[in-house]
């Protein structure tokens, strides 16, 4: 998205709103860039997704505990900068890029039969299931939600995008409140099924891939991975989306 932005607007700098890895991202793009970034996070936002956004030399700004909080305030810095918002998942272009995922998916794994996504504000299960249904219409897409925020179950059971009064998880990335518009109807065109996961199999599935992958993934990256480890099918690709995780709770998660 950033690059698809005109220069003066880069220039003017940007400015998004996320708990961690969006942020980050942002950070690291707007660097290549030269461009100034703001990222609002949570006051609460572990020290490790803090510093991470900070050596990319982005302004970091708290709001609040809810992703409404740091939206709001996203918004109120971008009109009083001039700064351009890029969303965390409820944009076209976010949506888009996160897609590039499913492509990866099926060029590397032609055989592919099912495809667990973790689940947030729905930017990448709603990429990822479009590029895949738009190709192999065969695959199945599961997207997984922790039990303590699963606001997209709760949207599809309404027919419409519904806001929980609060969420709790360890998978701090995925504790939106409310599903983007744009996401719930991708989910809702493409998605085959919506599954929850309990902390504890996130925390299993964190200890899985460090012990049988060497992979580092926080709990919302390993999210999709403890779904997927439920039946262990053949040909299942589950994707582990962030390793910004704290170093002492990571100890914790794989002792």
């Amino acid at each position: 998205m950033i690059a698809q932005l005109s220069p003066e607007a880069r220039s003017a700098g940007v400015i998004t709103y996320s708990s961690g890895n969006h942020g980050l991202a942002v950070a690291l793009v707007a660097e290549v860039f030269h461009a100034p970034a703001v990222i609002v996070m949570p006051e609460r936002t572990p020290q490790v997704k803090i510093d991470g956004v900070r050596r990319h030399g982005a302004q970091v700004v708290f709001a609040g505990s809810t992703s409404t909080d740091r939206k709001l305030c996203a918004e109120e810095l971008a009109k009083a900068r001039g700064l351009t918002i890029v969303p965390p998942f409820d944009h076209p272009w976010i949506i888009a890029g996160q897609g590039t995922t499913g492509l990866e998916i099926l060029e590397q794994h032609s055989q592919v039969r099912s495809i667990y996504v973790p689940v947030g504000g729905g930017g990448q299960i709603a990429g990822v299931s479009a590029a895949v249904k738009r190709m192999r219409p065969s695959v199945r897409i599961v997207g997984v939600e922790p039990a303590g925020a699963a606001r997209m179950t709760a949207s599809l059971a309404a027919g419409r995008p519904v806001t929980l009064d609060s969420t709790a998880s360890i998978a701090d990335g995925l504790l939106t409140l409310r599903p983007g518009d744009i996401t719930f109807a991708h989910v809702r065109a493409f998605v085959d099924d919506l599954v929850t996961v309990t902390d504890e199999e996130i925390a299993g599935a964190v200890k899985w891939l460090y012990r049988e992958g060497k992979i580092v993934a926080e709990p919302s990256g390993a999210a999709a991975v403890a779904a997927a480890l439920r039946t262990l099918e053949p040909d299942t690709v589950a994707v582990v989306s962030g390793g910004n995780v704290d170093p002492d709770a990571f100890a914790g998660y794989i002792r």
